[in-house]
């Protein structure tokens, strides 16, 4: 599970609400949440539900270097989640967490931008983040998977076939013995529930329908007069 923070903008001196960004390696599956500050006191939490939203056995985390992360807290709550390993990116490397650091830019940033969201607004920024938006990436939001393929010069290159583009959840339900990586107690049928239980063109829909009454709180916390 790769997993980093994206800070939106600041205003007048004040910071605003983070975005933890979760995604997974195998899958391309994603949580997203919103925290006030990124402090043991306000990540614990939030880490531990996103961790706990994966419809499958979360079994590594990595991280980039940042205190918010590097901390005996998470460390801890990975260890009762059962998460067996916790890797972090080395200094200067920032392909060690490439596929999360893409996430940040042509999903979050699509979606939220880099305008101020004050931190009184993260209970509404969660909601939206946990409801709408992260259900329509897993569900409806297709992915880019590659293969490895050996050229006539002996170099291995990525291709990304047609037959492999796929949701994060129709990649989840591909691979063999899908079913044995799924937590106790949940099963593809209900999954499949909620996957079909609206048309792409209708969860995009809804999507935009909620960030628009994001924005427009947005807009009325930062112009109170207006």
């Amino acid at each position: 599970m790769r997993v980093d923070t994206v800070h939106s903008g600041d205003r007048d001196g004040e910071k605003g609400a983070c975005v933890i960004n979760m995604v997974d390696e195998v899958t391309q599956y994603q949580q997203l949440a919103a925290v006030r500050r990124i402090t043991e006191q306000f990540m614990v939490p939030v880490l531990e539900a996103l961790v706990g939203a994966f419809p499958f056995r979360v079994q590594a985390f990595h991280s980039d270097n940042g205190s918010e992360f590097i901390n005996h807290r998470v460390a801890e709550m990975l260890t009762k989640l059962h998460v067996g390993a916790f890797t972090k990116s080395r200094a200067r490397r920032s392909n060690d967490n490439a596929l999360v650091e893409s996430k940040n830019g042509n999903v979050v940033r699509r979606w939220l931008g880099h305008s101020h969201i004050p931190r009184h607004l993260t209970p509404q920024t969660n909601a939206f983040l946990r409801d709408h938006l992260s259900p329509l990436l897993n569900h409806h939001r297709s992915c880019l998977f590659a293969v490895e393929v050996e050229g006539e010069d002996g170099r291995r290159r990525r291709k990304y076939p047609q037959e492999l583009v796929m949701t994060p959840y129709e990649k989840l339900r591909s691979l063999d013995g899908a079913e044995g990586f799924l937590k106790p107690g949940i099963a593809f049928d209900k999954l499949d529930a909620i996957a079909h239980a609206a048309t792409s063109l209708e969860a995009g829909r809804e999507v935009q329908r909620a960030r628009k009454a994001l924005f427009q709180l947005i807009a009325k916390a930062l112009n109170p007069a207006a």
